[in-house]
């Protein structure tokens, strides 16, 4: 497994190692072990969670505050997505930044995306099925979001203006300065 950190603190691309031969494929998803080795970090994944999506649709950017924070581990099974974090803590040195990366059924690449994040993703293909790791349960009085199109967060998502679909609810998410 490859672990390397990203230009954000604590966010990891995890790439498995494949197995491969005539009859299909094999790799280890997850491996806490190892994951605290490459990392550093210390994780206990409570609930998993998978979301089937078409092409267009925009989920995001989204995060859960104070001690509901969660961390996840994300990845796609089928299709493609365009997966966003954004550094949310105000007292790291990357506040505000975010980072972007295509996963994908073919790369089978992962992203660590730890808590004090705001976490979103763009479906780039019909029929995709993403699947995420949470370290904490979810807890509604405690989310929050900020709107995909943020002007101070500039974020290409690889979707044109009239692709993207939205939930009501991320219509009305809030401005990253607020």
């Amino acid at each position: 497994m490859i672990v390397t950190e990203t230009n954000l603190k604590d966010c990891f691309v995890i790439e498995p190692k494949i197995f491969g031969d005539t009859r299909g494929y094999f790799f280890e998803s997850f491996n806490e072990k190892v994951f605290e080795d490459k990392t550093g970090l210390s994780i206990n994944f409570v609930q998993d969670s998978e979301a089937f999506s078409n092409k267009g649709v925009l989920r995001g950017l989204h995060f859960q505050k104070g001690m509901h924070a969660q961390a996840k581990l994300v990845r796609v099974v089928k299709g493609k997505v365009l997966d966003v974090a954004v550094d949310i803590r105000p007292d790291s040195k990357t506040y505000g930044k975010h980072f972007a990366i295509i996963l994908s059924e073919e790369n089978k690449k992962q992203l660590f995306v730890p808590r004090g994040f705001a976490h979103g993703y763009a479906v780039l293909e019909n029929n995709t099925i993403f699947n995420y790791k949470c370290d904490n349960y979810y807890h509604p009085t405690s989310e929050g979001g900020i709107i995909y199109n943020d002007p101070n967060l500039n974020i290409d998502w690889m979707l044109d203006e009239n692709e993207i679909l939205l939930s009501d609810k991320d219509k009305k998410l809030g401005l990253f300065k607020n």
